[in-house]
């Protein structure tokens, strides 16, 4: 019904204060909508203004913060919104946003990046390992004293309590029309999490505009995003520690492990840091190299890296697990190793790297896997068959007071 028709959309997201793949992922969904001709408004909060706020205030705030409220529903009304699409509300938009959005009539779509959820930490990983203790719980009460989120006890106590009341208040069952997971893996473990079935459907995520596919010519491995722990680096430099120089190297991004990656280049010729650069520069750069590595030791929502590594043509190592093990097809599209596993993951990169019959082939079907799956508008059908769940689901609501 609504493929060919334009409609309004408000996109909402609340920034983090280091950029990602979640951001980007935002702004191709917006690029990609108003392509289409569907007419999109903006409403954006910033973790930056975290740093001037009072703690009692962003307890209150990240819970239920009334001036989100205001805002976004003075937005929808004034856009007349069929849809409002949410990417992250935490913590200074709140769920209070998703009651906004559903007091000006317009259906409530949820878009799940990480597990927050159903997790103080939101990715599912203690000390380095897969943790599901809390998944399926009433709230994650064990991430309180585990202090789960960012290492303090305070702010565990406060994205618990979040949850908590929202669990209470029956937020997640009701406020929100259709979430999105971005892979089946994902979908199963929030339905284990208890989101209603009926309401999680998967949508990928895409790349637009189409980079072009690259040539692989540039003779080295890439590794793009966050410079943190559960991102694998560990895994990554103890790996190419073990290649001694054998395999080269391009590390893009920044992030709490920037020290040890720095260190590591010091050390190793073969390892370059490039620290953060634009979009279009890690686009050529993804083009020129052999193969990217994806060492992450969570299970990842779908990391952006990995569908632009297909638009490039170029192949994939990654870890056995969650979202990685389901995008790739092994031995066609890229390689899998063990979580964690250093020596693995320096043997198959050392094996791939010279094995240039078997990555020429594998370029051409990671081009294809993007053309089939990843493209634009192939992300519009999905997005439209979505949207027009939502509003059929908000239509069978009762309105919102």
């Amino acid at each position: 019904m609504w493929n060919n028709t334009p409609m309004r959309v408000v996109v909402a997201h609340n920034y983090y204060k280091q950029a990602g793949g979640e951001d980007q992922v935002v702004a191709a969904e917006v690029a990609m909508l108003r392509q289409h001709g569907h007419d999109v408004t903006r409403y954006c909060l910033h973790n930056d203004a975290i740093d001037q706020m009072p703690r009692t205030e962003l307890v209150a705030r990240t819970i239920w913060n009334r001036s989100s409220y205001l805002e976004l529903r003075a937005l929808v009304r004034e856009s007349r919104a069929h849809i409002v699409h949410f990417h992250n509300t935490f913590p200074l938009m709140s769920p209070s946003a998703y009651y906004a959005a559903r007091a000006e009539g317009a259906a409530v779509v949820q878009t799940l990046h990480n597990f927050r959820l159903t997790c103080a930490g939101a990715l599912l990983l203690r000390d380095g390992k897969v943790c599901e203790d809390c998944l399926g719980s009433f709230a994650p009460w064990q991430g309180v004293w585990r202090k789960c989120y960012r290492g303090n006890l305070a702010a565990s106590a406060t994205v618990t309590a979040m949850l908590a009341a929202h669990r209470v208040a029956g937020t997640w069952r009701n406020a929100v029309d259709v979430y999105v997971a971005l892979t089946e893996f994902g979908r199963r473990k929030f339905e284990a999490a208890g989101l209603p079935a009926d309401r999680v459907v998967v949508k990928s995520n895409f790349v637009f505009p189409d980079p072009g596919p690259g040539t692989g010519g540039g003779g080295y491995a890439m590794f793009v995003g966050r410079l943190s722990a559960e991102k694998g680096l560990g895994t990554l430099l103890e790996a190419w520690r073990q290649l001694g120089g054998q395999v080269p190297l391009r590390i893009v991004g920044d992030g709490p492990m920037a020290p040890q990656v720095k260190e590591a280049a010091a050390r190793d010729p073969a390892i370059q840091w490039m620290g953060s650069v634009p979009l279009d520069s890690v686009y050529r750069l993804m083009g020129g190299a052999a193969f990217a590595v994806v060492p992450s030791v969570w299970f990842e929502g779908f990391p952006r890296v990995m569908a632009e590594a297909f638009a490039k043509g170029t192949p994939l190592i990654a870890s056995r697990m969650g979202a990685m093990a389901e995008l790739i097809q092994e031995g066609r599209t890229g390689l899998l190793f063990t979580p964690g596993d250093a020596l693995e993951l320096a043997q198959v990169a050392q094996r791939l790297f010279h094995d240039t019959p078997r990555l020429t082939q594998m370029r051409r079907s990671a081009r294809l896997e993007f053309e089939e799956h990843y493209t634009a508008e192939r992300n519009h059908e999905g997005i439209m068959a979505i949207y027009a769940r939502a509003l059929s689901v908000r239509s069978r609501k009762e309105p919102c007071c």
